[in-house]
């Protein structure tokens, strides 16, 4: 196994940056952009690939639909109509979304054609009703600068939002519509040479020039990064989608190259072999072979009447467990494919004898198949229908391994960093006209007026806030890159509240919370104004204010009432706080003689257990001073 370095392999990266749009409305209805998980219609589909214009078959499609997946949908008529449901014509383009669009444009030195023509790009993994997605082209060419580098802009896309995927049962696919007809802008970016360190740099770049013309959703989900990586004498572009996090981009470009020019090593070793597949030799059942089989995946396979199929690879020995680099090797890569069709995984004779399949096992079989110590098999579980679908995708990606090198496909971000099977690239075929929508005029004064009105930068943006607010640049930075932005503003403009405090509870406090596992969503920004509220009119403490948002973050109430209830939070009045300070003072003058007023810091931590939350510290503290003072002064 050798070591990976990423400098020796020509890596070439393209950022697409999905970014939904602050609409009053959806692209093509006037429905409200809704979060919900409150659904009162359903209704299901069956999708299949249809031939483009050119008569031809988009391979992603094709591919989509050997998985025979029956998709049910979910609505609720507060967020989705007719025309979600494919049931009634798109309506007239919303305006918000087409000016926003022209303004991202032009701030990114884009090139506006004066005529949009929408279009229908195939999907059928059940993410749009209709089986395609609408998507127009607004502008091609531009370029921003990222710590003195240009980044060039290769288009800037306007398009609806797919719907929100709710899992798998089975071989139903279930969706939720409120998502679905969303305007958002894809923004693709030429490819750069660059180290991989830096790429974080530029897609946060195009995120804050972004988020400085305020037309634009913030939060998890409202913006998407995929990341196209080509490494030198690949000669495949490969597309990993679902980046969600920024500090992932660095992991994912070094994964996906390691992974390629693994996979051309791979092909190398693949080349000096003699293999060819026949399918009425080398793919059999043997079910009956594996009957007596102690691995517990194999039983319950045949206890779910799957088949037990075994494929044989001649010569290979050795070729599936082969890793060049660390993570990299053939057998993942057909685990991965297996995967794609709801299958457990595949197992092969390089990791075998284990999972419960013994030596004897692994004798009987290579009687049954008649094969030598030089060749090679996979074991997998499989419904009989889908046996021959699946063998013949497993052996058109190997014979592409070791004809082509590296297959051209699309690919998903792991939260660890590495990337997995998704579906094939999609083709040119996938692309047609949309019928239902008349060509999109810009007119000349249009996109004058539109670059003669652009929004402050960022860097103007973070000044003014500087100014405003008086908070320092750091404060202002994180703040403004926050999804927290308005309701800061909102909060600080309202109520009589150090904006420095409001800034940190919302971008420090939230996001610690976050970081221990709880959920935000579950936050809503009208709680987050009435605890503000709440601290204006001393009905709590500062130190309150974490406890409340971490009873409602973990779930434990919906409300701040019934946060407050269930924490015991109840803000003490002066007269009480006073007499219990006195108590404690009166309880610990042993503490008090010995450490005269050193003795602040322990007495503090006896009266934060019964008062935390209920009472501003600072003035428990500076109480608890002036009472020992006091009794200093009368000993």
């Amino acid at each position: 196994m050798s070591e990976f370095s990423i400098n020796d392999v020509g890596v070439k990266v393209g950022l697409e940056i999905h970014q939904q749009l602050a609409t009053n409305k959806k692209l093509f209805c006037n429905c409200k952009q809704l979060e919900s998980d409150e659904y009162f219609i359903k209704f299901q589909r069956k999708l299949r690939a249809s031939k483009s214009e050119l008569g031809e078959y988009d391979p992603a499609a094709l591919f989509e639909k050997s998985k025979s997946k029956t998709i049910m949908y979910y609505a609720n008529p507060e967020s989705s109509c007719l025309v979600e449901q494919d049931e009634e014509p798109p309506h007239k383009l919303d305006e918000d979304a087409r000016k926003t669009a022209l303004i991202i444009a032009s701030i990114l030195k884009s090139n506006v054609f004066s005529e949009i023509y929408p279009m229908r790009k195939t999907v059928v993994d059940g993410s749009n009703t209709t089986g395609f997605q609408r998507t127009m082209l607004i502008s091609q060419g531009g370029n921003f600068e990222v710590e003195g580098k240009s980044i060039g802009i290769q288009s800037i896309c306007l398009e609806e939002d797919a719907a929100k995927n709710l899992g798998d049962e089975g071989s139903i696919r279930k969706f939720g519509l409120e998502r679905l007809g969303i305007p958002l802008v894809e923004i693709a970016t030429e490819p750069f040479e660059i180290n991989p360190k830096e790429i974080k740099k530029i897609a946060l770049g195009l995120g804050r020039i972004l988020r400085s013309t305020k037309r634009v959703k913030r939060g998890l989900g409202s913006i998407r990064q995929d990341v196209n990586v080509s490494i030198k004498d690949g000669g495949v572009v490969i597309e990993v989608k679902g980046v969600q996090q920024l500090d992932q981009l660095e992991k994912v470009v070094e994964f996906e190259a390691k992974r390629q020019h693994g996979l051309l090593k791979i092909s190398n070793k693949l080349q000096e072999l003699e293999w060819n597949h026949n399918v009425d030799d080398d793919r059999k059942i043997v079910t009956k072979q594996f009957e007596k089989c102690k691995s517990k995946i194999i039983q319950n396979a045949i206890k779910k009447n799957q088949e037990i199929v075994s494929i044989v690879f001649k010569n290979m020995k050795g070729i599936f467990g082969y890793s060049p680099y660390e993570g990299i090797r053939l057998g993942k890569e057909v685990a991965e494919l297996v995967r794609f069709f709801g299958l457990g995984g595949v197992f092969h004779s390089d990791e075998l004898p284990n999972y419960g399949i013994e030596e004897k096992d692994i004798e009987n079989l290579k009687e049954f198949l008649k094969i030598n110590e030089n060749d090679a098999f996979l074991v997998l579980a499989i419904p009989f229908e889908m046996m021959h679908t699946v063998i013949d995708q497993i052996i058109l990606r190997i014979k592409h391994i070791k004809n082509e090198g590296i297959p051209i496909d699309t690919r998903l971000a792991t939260q660890t960093g590495e990337t997995k099977f998704l579906r094939p690239r999609p083709g040119a075929a996938r692309m047609y006209p949309e019928t239902d929508i008349p060509p999109i005029l810009i007119s000349k004064n249009e996109l004058e007026d539109t670059r003669n009105n652009l929004p402050k930068s960022w860097d103007e943006s973070i000044k003014e806030l500087q100014i405003k607010y008086k908070i320092n640049p750091q404060l202002a930075e994180q703040i403004f890159d926050s999804r927290y932005l308005e309701l800061f503003e909102r909060i600080v403009d309202k109520i009589s509240i150090n904006p420095t405090f409001v800034a940190s509870i919302l971008c420090s406090t939230i996001t610690n919370l976050e970081r221990n596992g709880l959920n935000s969503n579950l936050l809503q920004n009208e709680d987050v104004v009435k605890i503000f509220e709440l601290l204006e009119n001393g009905k709590i403490a500062k130190e309150s204010i974490e406890i409340i948002f971490e009873n409602i973050m973990a779930g434990k109430s919906k409300t701040i009432e019934e946060a407050m209830k269930n924490t015991s939070i109840e803000a003490v009045n002066e007269v009480d706080l006073e007499k219990f300070i006195e108590n404690i003072v009166e309880k610990n003058q042993e503490i008090i003689k010995n450490q005269k007023e050193r003795a602040v810091g322990p007495l503090m931590g006896i009266a934060m257990k019964e008062l935390r939350g209920k009472a501003s510290g600072e003035i428990i503290n500076n109480l608890l001073l002036k009472n020992i003072k006091k009794k200093l002064q009368s000993v």
